[in-house]
């Protein structure tokens, strides 16, 4: 309770199961509720986020399609559901004259440095003029292949992205539980998780587990956030006022930011679902970049992939383990051409020099 007291900004994950009635219309009673828990937030001096599922759902019946099997199927109720959502939110929070604003976002704005420093700049300017941000996935353009594909991590990339103090996942169940509680009422309930260890994560079961994101998505967007110094509440939504009870103490897990996070630089480096290429290193270079060094051409091996400079690429050993993640400094097909090479000759070789380093160590995170 006092992490949600504390927290001076916010980011809210709700799903679809919340926002959808059984008739496939938007919840208005739940949303009404929720609008006055953020209401109160904002009384107290709080901004909050909000990541919304619920596009689809509204979609599908507007389109008259009983379900939406197909990408394209998805795409064009995303599109027809979209407005619907949005309206849904304006209707929710113009009791309480705050204005909403929809913000879509794909893989590719939170994982290319430029783009995630605009979609930053743009949620930045929102909570600054008093907007409530309806955060997105952009379902009408992204493809099977480039799609967060749940809210639950792109909710976590927002909360990194923001430099939030808190992130709330509303769910269908109150918690983390070391075994399924719908199969075993006796399961041992976790209260507070200060590491996410492989044991944390046994117990988030199959993907697609209590829930349409999972718990295991739900562990996913944790370390995420937490390695941004944001903590994560994992709490029931389904009942009236969701954050008043929360605020009130209603049973939570919570998941603890890392006691000396990265810096957000380096958080959104080490978080990257979707690295654009490899650089694989011999002992020498391996041992330099986890000792905190910059990852120069002369310990590459081999290049993989496609990359542009700036893009986030995977360091990888000789025997297949990733290092790290950092940005590159050079394109894949320039990196090629002087991978094993001392830094004196880059020039001769390119014709241009953008230093020694590969990955420099400013760029490099651990993971």
């Amino acid at each position: 309770m006092s992490r949600l007291a504390n927290a001076n900004r916010l980011v809210v994950k709700i799903g679809s199961a919340l926002l959808v009635d059984s008739e496939g219309n938007p919840a208005r009673p739940w949303l009404a509720g929720f609008a006055d828990d953020v209401a109160a937030l904002r009384q107290a001096g709080k901004q909050v986020v909000i990541v919304s599922s619920g596009a689809i759902a509204l979609g599908r019946r507007m389109l008259g399609l009983q379900r939406a099997a197909t990408l394209a199927q998805k795409q064009a109720a995303a599109a027809a559901g979209q407005a619907r959502l949005m309206s849904a939110y304006e209707e929710a929070f113009s009791t309480h004259s705050i204005p909403v604003a929809q913000a879509l976002l794909t893989p590719d704005d939170t994982e290319r440095r430029r783009r995630w420093l605009n979609a930053r700049a743009t949620l930045e300017t929102l909570l600054e003029l008093g907007a409530v941000p309806i955060v997105n996935e952009n379902d009408t353009v992204a493809t099977s292949e480039i799609r967060y594909g749940d809210n639950d991590r792109l909710a976590a990339r927002a909360a990194q992205m923001i430099s939030a103090d808190a992130l709330i996942l509303l769910s269908d169940i109150d918690g983390l539980y070391g075994r399924d509680p719908r199969k075993d009422p006796s399961a041992r309930f976790i209260a507070e998780v200060a590491q996410i260890t492989p044991e944390i994560e046994a117990m988030a079961g199959n993907p697609g587990a209590l829930g349409s994101g999972g718990m295991r998505t739900k562990i996913e967007a944790a370390k995420i956030a937490t390695r941004a110094g944001c903590a994560v509440a994992i709490t029931k939504g389904s009942e009236q006022n969701p954050l008043q009870r929360l605020a009130s103490g209603a049973r939570a897990t919570w998941f603890l930011p890392i006691a000396s996070p990265r810096a957000a630089y380096k958080a959104w480096i080490a978080g990257s679902l979707a690295p654009q290429g490899a650089l694989v290193v011999d002992d020498g270079a391996a041992t330099a970049v986890r000792a905190g060094k910059s990852l120069l051409a002369a310990g590459v091996i081999e290049v993989r992939g496609n990359f542009e400079k700036g893009d986030c690429i995977r360091v990888v050993s000789s025997t297949g383990v990733e290092v790290a993640r950092g940005l590159a400094r050079y394109d894949a097909v320039d990196a090629a051409r002087i991978k094993g090479l001392k830094g004196a000759v880059i020039f001769e070789t390119l014709g241009y020099d953008a230093g020694p380093a590969l990955v420099h160590a400013d760029d490099l995170a651990q993971v």
